[in-house]
């Protein structure tokens, strides 16, 4: 019995969610590229060490421990307007590339090679940018790749057709829509 309530715990605690509103996640992302930015000014690990908590954090239960997830849930994408809802598993598959970059980035700083990890956290940096200024989530599109090589399954429909004119005319369609 213990061990069910426990179980069930965890299970509240942590996981990610079914559904993300894109707004939060476009503003998660601008404000990784204002850490990447800030690591790059300070070459301080003290940036890399915030990256790669957040990260494994969101990847681990969303935006309930990540002080970015928060206000980005529950500060800036409210005002942003209505919000634009997608699937989970692509987001949370993107955080998970995030924490390894970010984790292969603080250790090749800390193992004396600092010019290589800011070479590899300026990848990241261009990832966030894409996903915060353009809705383009290379994590996602790497995930819709995975499941249609097998590799990944059980998915939202949404997902796994973001190559086809319909899901592009969708995108389009979403970006120029009054929200």
């Amino acid at each position: 019995m213990i061990g069910i309530i426990v179980f069930m715990t965890s299970a509240q605690i942590f996981g990610f969610p079914e559904t993300v509103n894109e707004k939060a996640a476009r503003t998660v992302a601008a404000g990784v590229v204002t850490m990447v930015v800030l690591a790059e000014i300070s070459h301080s690990p003290l940036f890399l060490i915030i990256l790669l908590y957040g990260f494994v954090a969101r990847v681990a239960a969303g935006p309930k421990f990540s002080p970015l997830g928060q206000i980005a849930t529950r500060v800036v994408s409210p005002r942003l307007g209505d919000p634009k809802t997608v699937s989970g598993k692509p987001k949370r598959f993107a955080q998970g590339i995030g924490s390894v970059f970010s984790l292969a980035t603080l250790a090749l700083y800390l193992f004396g090679l600092p010019s290589v990890a800011f070479d590899l956290l300026w990848i990241l940096g261009a990832f966030a940018l894409l996903e915060s200024a353009f809705g383009i989530c290379v994590g996602c599109k790497i995930f819709a790749i995975l499941e249609r090589l097998g590799v990944v399954n059980d998915l939202c429909e949404e997902c796994g057709d973001i190559f086809s004119a319909k899901a592009a005319q969708k995108r389009v369609g979403s970006q120029y829509a009054s929200h």
